[in-house]
């Protein structure tokens, strides 16, 4: 079938076109590479005939996903029953919804995680969401899901909900025009006031399942600034975070790295008991974007939640 197509945003302009169409698509980069090859991208109405291919900002872009075959294993994406998920709305738009998730919830199927996802639960209450991955736009187990939050992550993600909010959404957050804040309690005190985490993440050599700062990962940063510290009943510092690229668990790898992981990470460093705190201290505060139409920029905010208020509390 072949997509609807959608103008190519200001934030895409200057891409390869197989790189767009593989974020885009949430195809692999070899088989968007492909896609072209076979026929299966359009701008403005004609071929492409090469992959690497520059976009312009306004150019029409379609592509047919009929010509790849489906990845090994991926399933479309079935609606949740009714109640299944629990998600709050915080903005309701054409283009896209943006939703406050609470810690516990996957955001979308992987290993072990099939059913009673965020994305699940979305396909339910938006049923439009359907439409984006045969249209082009993202992969059929995960529609409208342009970014994710970790399972015990809580707070705020946007969706997109149109092929035009998916194609602006995903052309911010490659761009690092999007901005997304967290605020974290960590262990021990940290001594700078602010700062920025500068270190490459990728698998690590010793668990294939883990993340970690290695040389041969992709570039990450992080940047902090201190909010309050405290010295009971453990030495602990809450931290404002601002992701500066978006990499798997980047915030709990690097703050782990320089010695301060997150209280209740049970992965990258104290167990939640050791810690005496009840979930992963981690939550996405703020986001801000810009309207996929209007270019409006917009921002939206979520406090923690009760438990993880009350935990924040205990410290002094």
């Amino acid at each position: 079938m072949t997509a609807e197509a959608v103008q190519v945003p200001l934030t895409l302009a200057g891409e390869r076109v197989d790189r767009a169409v593989a974020m885009l698509t949430g195809q692999t980069r070899a088989d968007a590479g492909r896609l072209v090859d076979s026929g299966g991208v359009t701008l403005d109405g004609g071929l492409v005939e090469r992959r690497s291919r520059r976009l312009r900002a306004g150019e029409r872009l379609a592509i047919d996903l009929s010509r790849v075959a489906p990845a090994a294993g991926v399933t479309v994406l079935q609606p949740a029953p009714p109640g299944a998920v629990d998600f709050t709305v915080i903005c309701e738009a054409d283009d896209f919804v943006v939703v406050d998730k609470p810690a516990g919830v996957v955001t979308h199927p992987g290993a072990g995680n099939r059913e009673a996802t965020l994305a699940s639960g979305l396909l339910a209450r938006y049923p439009e969401l359907a439409r984006l991955p045969l249209e082009g736009f993202g992969a059929p187990d995960r529609p409208g899901i342009v970014h994710r939050l970790d399972k015990e992550t809580s707070g705020l993600l946007v969706v997109a909900r149109s092929p035009e909010g998916y194609s602006s959404l995903v052309g911010q957050l490659a761009a690092r025009s999007a901005k997304r804040s967290y605020v974290a309690l960590v262990n021990g005190r940290v001594s700078s006031q602010e700062g920025l985490i500068d270190g490459p993440i990728g698998r690590s050599d010793r668990d294939p399942t883990a993340m970690a700062v290695v040389a041969t990962g992709r570039e990450a940063r992080t940047s902090y600034r201190v909010r309050r510290r405290f010295t009971d009943p453990v030495a602990a510092t809450e931290l404002e975070l601002q992701l500066q690229t978006g990499r798997t668990h980047q915030i709990r790898v690097h703050l782990a790295a320089i010695g301060h992981p997150v209280l209740g990470d049970s992965r990258y460093g104290r167990s939640r008991r050791s810690a005496g705190v009840p979930r992963l201290m981690l939550h996405a505060e703020r986001l801000g974007f810009s309207e996929p139409r209007t270019g409006e920029p917009l921002e939206f905010t979520a406090p923690p939640p009760d438990a993880f208020r009350q935990a924040l509390e205990r410290f002094s």
